[in-house]
């Protein structure tokens, strides 16, 4: 649409009102050249009322059914002040009309557009995309009372098989939908039955609330194909058919959505695609679009492609969206998804942060944690076992003159060499540039040998032979986990059914394999890069093997969710025999996974240089940017130089046939002003002359320009992608067979992040709860200038007190637990009751950081001697010095001295009471109140 420059801004409003009416099936007319038989929906402009001209008239079936109330653009924000107006001539009577108050009733500037449906119990108005077709308001006036009524007669819900949680989660937020709150979030810990709960209220929402159509989002296709499996077995309480039985399920794998479908399974990706009109390859629905950072640092510069209006998607299409996963992909480029379409929106998420709070108004519907899901016993703790070596923590140097491998990523081909200089790596290096089979060969002979003695030791089958429990391994690649796999089938000496690869690049069907885990003796254990990283139950699992770090706190939670899940012990038996019960699971960290510092999501600038994969994964969406194509153009430019002849021919395979220059080149066309002129010319060269106006050829410009991107990037699909990104990394890995690695811890951890913030936090809340009734504690708190009168036995009550009643919390386990959380430059005292009266004083806020009490009184005491000698003069001689350490040793070790204490050990032998009073005088006295006040600050 061109604006016409002389047009004020109610006329250009208007403009682009009336583009929106046709684009939404209306038939736009004048009050002049009425014609309600024209089309199903006639918008007549200008209609008169009782109370004036409303701006627009809605028909549907010749009858009035609502109004628009038009502003210019930069009166967006009045809208709601205009709700009134809009309202009055709803309720006027129309010219020549005895009409009932008209119930829709829109409020637009052409840019903003907000809708109330006056049936509804308290009308409230709401930002939505464009109109409503007249199709859908037909449809509403038959149905008779509006969603948001049928909603208010939900009857109550029957609990029958539901667990408490699931039943808060399917009440609040009915209770949700009843005060017509536009969105709601439920957070529910992984394993607790997420996809379950959804399936029960869709249900409901289909069966009692008659909406028409759900859309279920996901981000990935294998969550999508999870959640259409849990549809096909969901059996509600109140029929003895299945779901799929009573309501047609579609998982979109094209744009068609079928118009019998009411309910729908998409990945956001997809979706976005569709409201762009553009095929989706299946390809780009592997991958979580959250990880993309060429995505997100576009949108960080708001570069994002915008979502236009489809008619063939109207923005009624679906009653409600339920977001899987919803602290993943709900943000930035994906918001526009959302915001397009006029519907309640459900988030599901194990992990949600900030933003995720943020987006669905705060509106928690209801939050259960992994930790109430392990007290209620919906899913089982975990404990941490660690495997470090030497080459893992400080890496190795391949020296000069050495002869070893090379390996070829791609095709694994080696070739031998002599090595002409020193090659250093570093802990990051591995499995990338350098792989040290030692290394990777000592955990896993590690973990056997662990597994036997330590983790699960009582697992001797009939014939005596151990067996080995269910374990899931996270490699960094699929290089490494080829490596991995080769040796753990040598380590426990077992054939190749024992450990199988499961990731969406294997030969065999990852889904068969996966089935085979879950369900059979063996595999006995799994290597995965990405596949079951995420939303994927294996209940048998008792081990993860942690041999790739993350950086994301939400992906790490999804990880470790992969061993949450309870089973009962008959279906665990059936695929580990010797197993007895699932009481908990076990993480093996042998990369410091546990500890590593975690974000709480991606930032959007994450470097500068975006990784090949995710250019390519962007123009496989469909993201048509010059930046994006020239970016890629450049990488390609570079890469035809690297490859050898062999590889070129082989990319012919998955590009159709183009090579990477004619590839590069439909790239640099797309954006070149000069092609994209010739192209159109060609189409402006068959209209006559006379009709050829300017609109006519920006328009011809713009078509030939959408044809030239269109081939560029269809070109892009997941096969070839994979090739380009792989073929263009480092091609050797070298092989490092003759450094030697060794296994230099191997233990279960005291703790780990997660469960060291839960220990300082009982430990604090535990001195809380008892610091008036715990003398020392009473002082701790409340009269912390007292505390050069707690003694030692003060200190050993607290300590009794809290071994009989929280053993958990014992000094050197909340020790570790603080050292997890913050730096602790002190080491722990050998002694506990020092160890106990230091988290005491951090705790209370005595000290801001964790520092060793003993180490805090020598300081102390130094700080004393240093003023006294400043202040008066070298004040002490040295057998006063030696006497004074005497008593800053005694107070190290019992907390306070008293003249009665010098009768004692090791004070007698120097001639007690007696010898002080005679090297002190009358000072004495004030000299052991000035030491016990000084030394306890």
């Amino acid at each position: 649409m061109t604006e016409n420059i002389n047009q004020n801004p109610e006329q250009i409003a208007r403009d682009k009102i009336d583009e929106m009416l046709r684009e939404a099936g209306w038939l736009v007319q004048s009050k002049k050249k009425v014609d309600l038989s024209a089309g199903k929906g006639v918008a007549v402009r200008e209609y008169q009322t009782d109370v004036g001209p409303a701006d627009y008239v809605l028909f549907v079936d010749r009858k009035p059914v609502g109004i628009i109330e038009a502003k210019r653009e930069d009166e967006g924000h009045r809208l709601t002040v205009v709700e009134e107006q809009s309202s009055n001539y709803a309720n006027a009577k129309l010219k020549y009309l005895n009409n009932d108050p008209l119930p829709f009733v829109y409020e637009s500037t052409g840019t903003i557009t907000r809708f109330t449906d006056y049936r509804d119990p308290k009308p409230r108005g709401r930002n939505v995309f464009s109109f409503h077709k007249p199709e859908t308001i037909a449809e509403w006036l038959k149905k008779g009372k509006s969603l948001r009524e049928r909603l208010l007669s939900i009857p109550a819900l029957d609990e029958t098989g539901l667990r408490p949680a699931q039943i808060v989660a399917v009440n609040n937020l009915e209770h949700s939908f009843k005060k017509n709150r536009p969105k709601a979030l439920i957070q529910m810990a992984t394993g607790a039955g997420k996809t379950f709960t959804a399936a029960t209220f869709v249900y409901r929402l289909l069966k009692h609330a008659d909406a028409k159509r759900i859309l279920f989002l996901v981000d990935t296709k294998n969550l999508g194909e999870q959640a259409e499996q849990e549809f096909m077995t969901f059996q509600p309480n109140d029929d003895n058919r299945k779901f799929t039985e009573l309501y047609n399920v579609q998982r979109l794998s094209s744009s068609y959505i079928a118009s019998d479908s009411q309910v729908c399974i998409s990945t956001i990706q997809r979706l976005y695609s569709i409201l762009k009109g553009e095929e989706l390859d299946e390809s780009a629905e592997l991958d979580n679009p959250n990880e993309n950072s060429w995505l997100q640092n576009k949108i960080s510069k708001n570069k994002a492609v915008p979502v236009e209006y489809t008619p063939k998607v109207p923005i009624e299409q679906f009653d409600f969206i339920v977001i899987d996963e919803a602290h993943r992909s709900i943000y930035n480029l994906w918001k526009q998804v959302l915001d397009y379409f006029d519907a309640f929106l459900i988030g599901l998420t194990a992990t949600p942060d900030k933003r995720t709070f943020g987006f669905f108004n705060e509106n928690v519907v209801s939050q259960y944690t992994y930790e109430e899901s392990v007290t209620d016993g919906v899913n089982v703790p975990y404990d941490v076992y660690t495997i470090e070596t030497e080459i893992s923590q400080k890496g190795e140097t391949i020296k000069a003159g050495w002869f070893v491998d090379r390996r070829d990523k791609l095709t694994r081909k080696k070739r031998w060499q002599q090595e002409d200089e020193d090659t250093e790596y570093k802990r990051n290096d591995l499995d990338k540039k350098v792989v040290n089979p030692s290394q990777i060969r000592n955990i896993i002979r590690e973990y056997k040998k662990a597994l036997k003695t330590t983790i699960y030791p009582n697992r001797i089958d009939e014939n005596g032979d151990y067996e080995v429990p269910k374990t899931l391994v996270f490699a960094k690649t699929d290089s490494h986990a080829d490596d991995i796999i080769k040796i753990i089938r040598e380590e426990f000496d077992e054939g190749n059914d024992f450990c199988k690869k499961v990731t969406y690049k294997i030969e065999e069907d990852p889904k068969s394999v996966l089935n085979r885990f879950r369900n059979s003796y063996y595999p006995r254990i799994a290597v995965t890069v990405d596949m079951i990283a995420t939303g994927t139950d294996v209940k048998p699992l008792e081990v993860l093997l942690f041999m790739r770090d993350v950086k994301s706190i939400n992906y790490f939670e999804q990880m470790k969710g992969r061993g949450t899940r309870t089973i009962n012990s008959d279906s665990l038996q059936l695929v580990t025999k010797t197993a007895k019960t699932k009481t908990h699971f076990v993480i093996v960290d042998a990369v410091g996974a546990t500890k590593s510092k975690k974000t709480d999501s991606r930032p959007l600038e994450r470097k500068k240089s975006v990784p090949m994969k995710d250019l390519l994964g962007a123009v496989t969406m469909g993201v048509a940017d010059e930046d994006l194509f020239l970016s890629l153009a450049n990488r390609l430019i570079r890469l035809e130089k690297q490859i050898t002849e062999k590889e070129k021919d082989k990319l012919l395979e998955f590009s159709g046939g183009k090579n990477l220059k004619q590839i590069t080149k439909e790239l640099i066309t797309a954006f070149d002003q000069d092609e994209i002129e010739t192209k159109a010319q060609i189409e402006i060269d068959k209209i006559p002359v006379q009709d050829q106006t300017p609109a006519l050829i920006e328009e011809a410009k713009k078509d030939a320009q959408e044809a030239l991107i269109l081939e560029a990037s269809k070109t892009f699909n997941g096969e070839l992608n994979g090739y380009l990104d792989n073929v263009r990394k480092q091609h050797e890995q070298i092989i490092d067979s003759v450094n030697i690695d060794t296994v230099t811890k191997s233990e279960w951890e005291t703790t780990s992040v997660d469960k060291a913030t839960e220990i300082v936090k009982d430990f604090t809340e535990y001195l809380e709860t008892n610091k008036d009734e715990i003398k020392a504690l009473s002082i701790f708190y409340n009269q912390p200038y007292n505390r050069r009168d707690i003694t030692f036995k003060m200190i050993k009550d607290v300590m009794e007190k809290l071994q009989l009643e929280k053993p958990l919390l014992a000094p050197d386990y909340v020790w570790d637990a603080y050292s997890t959380l913050e730096e602790v430059k002190s080491k722990q005292p050998k002694d506990e009751l020092t160890a106990l009266v230091s988290l005491i004083r951090r705790a209370c806020g005595i000290d801001s950081e964790l520092k060793a009490y003993d180490t805090t009184i020598e300081a102390n005491f130094n700080k004393w001697i240093f003023q006294q000698h400043t202040g008066q003069h070298n004040r002490f001689s040295q057998e006063q010095l030696d006497w004074l350490r005497m008593i800053k040793d005694h107070v190290v070790s019992s907390y306070h001295i008293e003249i009665g204490d010098l009768d004692y050990t090791p004070f007698d032998a120097k001639g007690g009471k007696g010898k002080m009073h005679q090297l002190f005088g009358n000072q004495m006295n004030e000299i052991i109140n000035e030491l016990n006040e000084v030394l306890a600050a």
